[in-house]
């Protein structure tokens, strides 16, 4: 049963604090890792037969196989990947950024290029759940940032099949290339690249700790987006709030992942207590409801505090990754929120919601992260360059200053190819 604490009896610390069992899921992951550099497509068939009990020939998804896919899914649901792929498009759309130019001042020009990465790399979970909405969060802003090539790697089933819905989504998508392997090894093989799989310059997409922990190796070799822990969600509610939605809510993350939190901060202990014994009437009935009871009772929690404005510290506190306002006027609170991943406003936007169709990012910054990193976004595969030119009259102006500058540090060379070029005016 999930717990029920007073504001005072619990740290910011322990509000999002989970049990997770002792594994040296580092050295675990170095192993693979190093393998997968030697030995490439060998390692990886391998890893595919050992974790995912698959007898690959081959690594690469061909068009027959999505074609098929394709067609053995609903028309009814491939018109909801499309109007959910539409949405996130709309609203990625406005994150694009142009390049410019200044030139302000006689001879002086500046300026800086917006460039996508040359190839991104998706990572889609497939283990105890598959992802076709994560499909559409990662490959559309790639695909709007212009990147040229988008490479999807996950992992397939017994069979050697990869989960239908999930291709569907990378073909509503046009994700370019789609490889069946996951976990750490898949990580490994964006990063150095094998005979099949191509090395890529950005990869992002969620996982299980394995996953999270390859891509913490590997950045510095490629780019990541973030290293993200399980799912989390704070909901914030007043005592108007109906506690069988509150329920609902908390459920939805708690069946994610066993190690996911899923946390209620109310100004009221009637609602608290309402919203407990909901938990125990709606996990029965859900198809996960083993994964969601163990994270309830492991990492869940519902905090009661003196008011809202409290309510609104602990959120600021703890930054979460999915954060509901269960208010009646949420926009009110709106910008006392400093840190949080996504904001669901209101008592009708539940997060559900964010994750499968209205058009933010559902990859999102956790473990408190949100205090200085944000949602992936368009800006996650482009990068910048910056050019200045000089014409000769110009360089002239400004040497001296950029001669006293570089004396100043001790950086007598630099100070020399400022003043040198004055000098052959002369």
């Amino acid at each position: 049963m999930i717990r029920i604490m007073k504001y005072s009896e619990v740290s910011p610390e322990e509000i999002f604090a989970r049990v997770e069992p002792v594994v040296d899921v580092a050295a675990i992951v170095s192993d693979i890792i190093r393998n997968v550099r030697t030995r490439g497509d060998e390692a990886l068939l391998e890893y595919c037969e050992k974790f995912d009990k698959a007898k690959l020939t081959a690594l690469q998804v061909t068009p027959e196989e999505i074609q098929e896919a394709v067609a053995a899914v609903e028309p009814s649901f491939i018109a909801i990947l499309e109007r959910a792929a539409a949405n996130i498009r709309k609203f990625h759309q406005k994150q694009v950024r142009n390049s410019f130019i200044i030139n302000d001042e006689d001879g002086i020009l500046m300026g800086q290029k917006i460039i996508p990465v040359d190839r991104a790399g998706l990572y889609v979970p497939g283990g105890t759940a598959a992802y076709p909405s994560t499909v559409l969060m990662d490959s559309i802003p790639a695909k709007i940032a212009g990147v040229p090539e988008v490479v999807m790697v996950t992992p397939p089933n017994a069979q050697g099949k990869v989960n239908p819905y999930i291709l569907a989504a990378a073909s509503v998508a046009g994700v370019d290339k789609i490889f069946k392997v996951g976990g750490a090894q898949a990580i490994a093989a964006l990063a150095y690249g094998t005979e099949s799989i191509p090395k890529v310059d950005k990869i992002v997409g969620p996982g299980n700790a394995f996953v999270a922990e390859a891509k913490r190796q590997v950045f510095g070799q490629v780019s990541i987006d973030m290293i993200a822990g399980p799912s989390e969600i704070l909901i914030v509610a007043d005592g108007k709030s109906n506690p069988r939605h509150l329920a609902a809510d908390l459920l939805s993350q708690a069946e994610h992942d066993k190690l996911a939190s899923a946390v209620l901060v109310t100004d009221s202990m009637e609602l608290a207590l309402a919203v407990q014994k909901e938990l125990e009437v709606q996990i029965p009935l859900l198809e996960r409801g083993d994964i969601a009871r163990v994270s309830i009772d492991n990492n869940g929690k519902i905090i009661v505090a003196q008011d809202l404005r409290q309510v609104i510290e602990i959120s600021n506190e703890i930054a979460p990754e999915h954060l509901e306002l269960c208010v009646d006027n949420p926009f009110d609170y709106l910008d006392s929120i400093r840190h949080a991943g996504s904001i669901f406003m209101g008592r009708n936007c539940p997060e559900a919601l964010g994750d499968y169709l209205a058009g933010p990012n559902h990859t999102l910054p956790t473990s408190g992260m949100a205090r200085f990193s944000s949602p992936l976004s368009v800006d996650d595969f482009i990068k910048k360059t910056q050019y200045t030119y000089y014409t000769r009259d110009a360089l002239n102006r400004v040497a001296r200053d950029v001669a006293a500058f570089a004396t100043a540090e001790g950086l007598t060379a630099h100070a020399r190819s400022a003043l040198i070029r004055t000098e052959d005016d002369q």
